[in-house]
């Protein structure tokens, strides 16, 4: 009994995995030059450690939008925000950097995964949704 797998049906670490190497081998997507020397929130100290860091947060917002549509820079700046330490006083949350959303959003964009929603914000193209399921179908079978 060989039913469609969605990326519903899948864990969301594996399929992030899977998907970040999934855009670095097709090569479609190219990194900005900033990838090495970038912080991704202001409330953070150091750069991302994995070199890879790009991909998987690209990977990461496809499955979003594709689970949930009509997210947009704002919403991922949410998402991805986080506690912002401040000594002795009390921790506030912070945004992500709006930046890095906006450019992998026009990057996905780019590659007719995302489509602007009228709505506001992005949805997943068809496209876009039979690539995600592909991947996602590839893991089940994997596992």
């Amino acid at each position: 009994m060989a039913t469609a797998r969605t990326v519903k049906d899948v864990s969301p670490h594996e399929f992030v995995k899977a998907y970040s190497s999934h855009l670095k081998r097709s090569g479609k997507m190219e990194l900005p030059h900033w990838t090495d020397i970038v912080k991704t929130a202001t409330f953070k100290e150091l750069a991302p450690y994995d070199p890879d860091w790009y991909y998987i947060r690209a990977a990461s917002m496809a499955r979003k939008i594709y689970l949930r549509g009509g997210i947009g820079v704002g919403g991922f700046q949410r998402i991805y925000g986080g506690s912002k330490r401040n000594g002795s006083r009390p921790p506030h949350f912070c945004k992500s950097s709006g930046s890095i959303a906006r450019h992998i959003l026009q990057q996905l964009q780019m590659m007719n995964i995302i489509d602007v929603d009228p709505k506001g914000g992005r949805r997943i193209t068809s496209s876009g949704q039979r690539d995600l399921d592909q991947v996602a179908g590839r893991i089940v079978i994997a596992h």
